[in-house]
């Protein structure tokens, strides 16, 4: 049970009764945390919201409220005032201890409002394995899928499969360069613009070992055969490297069949009905020294006409289709299965994308449908105190996989969504190695373990525990783990409805935390000693909130996908 949704709603419907007209603003008030712990566990705005249209002073209106809420609330050990209009609440001894009763596994929060949403992540290009600068971007697309799953979504997880263009042409060149070594020593030439990572090399030997062509004698004749093995290999490679990741897509869409089943001219005729589409001609890019730049005419989408920075070209020279193009037709396949919201998540070198997306999914919608751009920072890696360098045109990288047998699936998952998607990322392989306080993911998963142990020794039916059972939960360390355990719901909401998955596992290492220093405290005084202790009771009723915890603990973990071991 969420507090601050459910005392939402009981002080709405409170003052109501009392006469107060709250219809217009009742998405304005809310009750949160107060920012500082003395101002009590819980806070009204409703004194705030309500002073304009009221015409009073809010510390006018706080008082009236406070007086209301005096004769109708007996859960409170104190309602107060605070400037600037704000109504304070702290909850008596009695309450918390029925709030822990009642702490479940709070799954579909939301369902009231479920929807139906598309996320679509990853879709690297498919010329290679999945290097580090992929793990992000895919780590916080697969974790908040889990998340918003969780809350009471249906979500489609979708990878976009750039199969198409120039770049897959030098992919499948490098393929049988790679072949022609293999079967006939002819030297790779790593100065011709080839792929010249390793795993091209596996991609030869494969294609080859499964005699998927005969003869390997004359490239023009079996280049699209040889294109689309070598797709399917490296495609299987990516979703090998993805499962390692612990990641596992619905649907993967490619972008050679969108343009062989004329989607684009389909994406494009419908922007030229709306008269979004126009020839013209492009002022030079910024920054471009291209002395053999010339201006031309163009096919252009008006994207400046939905806030892009300037108009976007539709085809090349060669009067072939751009890649911009063809994400049209892309976003108008997602736009066409109707869902309530669409999310991508790109990289850090897609941020200029922004826009132009934006701008084709609010031409071809008519700004009818919710559709969010999330964008994953860089990561950085460090090791012995000095920087790891990648490059993935060199095949000179790390990839998810060397990571992942580095440190641990769950170390990588876990602090790859440790700080905000906004927020540069710094992975250390020392600290994530590492056995102490320092390291999130130890310290939380220990705290699963320890709890486990502790269940090992101690049986306690939680069943038959009563509230008079749980009245022996009066310390101040107890009192604040139950508080803690409140802000749960919150969390989740607050990370589902803002997209921000990372709240997860901070929370979690907060919480588990607090427990270590709960435990700890058995150690410096037998008072607090949780197995032996000679008072059964009190043992059932500490055992009865550790198990608390561990469901809590256990439930964020399953949304980020990171195991909760029972013994470490």
């Amino acid at each position: 049970m969420s507090i601050f949704k459910f005392y939402k709603a009981k002080f709405i419907s409170s003052l109501t009764s009392q006469g107060f007209e709250l219809n217009d603003f009742s998405e304005k008030l809310s009750v949160d945390i107060p920012k500082q712990e003395k101002f009590g566990d819980i806070s009204f705005n409703a004194p705030l919201v309500l002073s304009s249209s009221l015409k009073k002073n809010p510390i006018i209106i706080a008082q009236e409220i406070l007086d209301i809420f005096l004769k109708q609330f007996n859960e409170f050990q104190s309602i107060e005032v605070a400037k600037p209009g704000f109504i304070n609440f702290k909850f008596n001894n009695n309450f918390w201890l029925n709030y822990l009763l009642q702490i479940s596994d709070e799954k579909n929060l939301l369902k009231d409002h479920s929807k139906k949403i598309n996320i679509e992540y990853v879709s690297a290009n498919p010329t290679g394995p999945l290097h580090v600068g992929h793990c992000r971007g895919a780590i916080y697309g697969d974790t908040l899928a889990n998340l918003l799953n969780y809350v009471g979504n249906t979500v489609t997880k979708e990878y976009y499969i750039n199969d198409y263009g120039n770049q897959i042409h030098m992919f499948s060149k490098s393929v049988y360069a790679r072949i022609l070594e293999i079967q006939k020593s002819i030297k790779f030439d790593a100065t011709s613009g080839l792929y010249p990572g390793e795993y091209i090399k596996d991609i030869a030997k494969s294609i080859i070992k499964k005699k998927l062509i005969i003869s390997f004698e004359n490239y023009d004749l079996i280049k699209e055969d040889l294109g689309k093995f070598a797709m399917q290999e490296a495609m299987v490679m990516i979703k090998n490297d993805l499962l390692s990741l612990g990641i596992k897509h619905d649907l993967f869409v490619s972008e050679t069949d969108l343009v062989n089943k004329n989607n684009v001219n389909k994406a494009i005729k419908i922007l030229e009905d709306k008269n979004y589409i126009y020839t013209g001609v492009l002022p030079k890019p910024k920054g471009d020294e291209n002395e053999d730049w010339e201006p031309r005419d163009q096919l252009l989408f008006k994207s400046t006409l939905f806030g892009d920075d300037v108009d976007r070209a539709l085809k090349k020279s060669d009067d072939t289709w751009t890649y911009f193009a063809n994400d049209v037709a892309y976003h108008l396949y997602k736009l066409d299965r109707e869902y309530d919201q669409y999310i991508n998540i790109l990289g850090a070198d897609h941020a200029g994308y922004l826009k132009r997306l934006q701008a084709c999914v609010t031409a071809l919608s008519d700004s009818k449908v919710n559709f969010v751009c999330k964008v994953c920072q860089l990561v950085k890696l460090y090791k012995s105190g000095e920087p790891y360098k990648m490059s993935k045109r060199a095949g000179d990288f790390i990839t998810a996989k060397e990571l992942v047998d580095a440190v641990g699936k769950d170390a990588v998952r876990f602090m790859m969504i440790y700080r905000s998607n906004d927020s540069q990322l710094d992975f250390d392989f020392d600290l994530v190695t590492e056995k102490s306080k320092e390291n999130p993911v130890f310290y939380v998963q220990y705290a699963t373990a320890r709890i486990n142990s502790i269940l090992r020794k101690v049986k306690v039916d939680n069943n038959q525990i009563t509230k008079d059972d749980l009245s022996l939960l009066n310390s101040s360390y107890e009192l604040e783990i139950i508080k803690k355990l409140s802000v749960w719901p919150k969390c989740l909401e607050l990370s589902a409805v803002n997209l921000e998955p990372h709240r997860i596992p901070y929370y979690l290492y907060e919480l588990s935390s607090m427990f270590h220093s709960y435990w700890n405290l058995g150690k410096e005084n037998n008072d607090f000693k949780i197995v032996d202790n000679p008072n059964i009771n009190l043992v059932k009723a500490r055992v009865f909130l550790i198990n608390k915890i561990l469901l809590i603990l256990k439930s964020g973990l399953s949304i980020l996908n990171v195991s909760a071991p029972e013994t470490m």
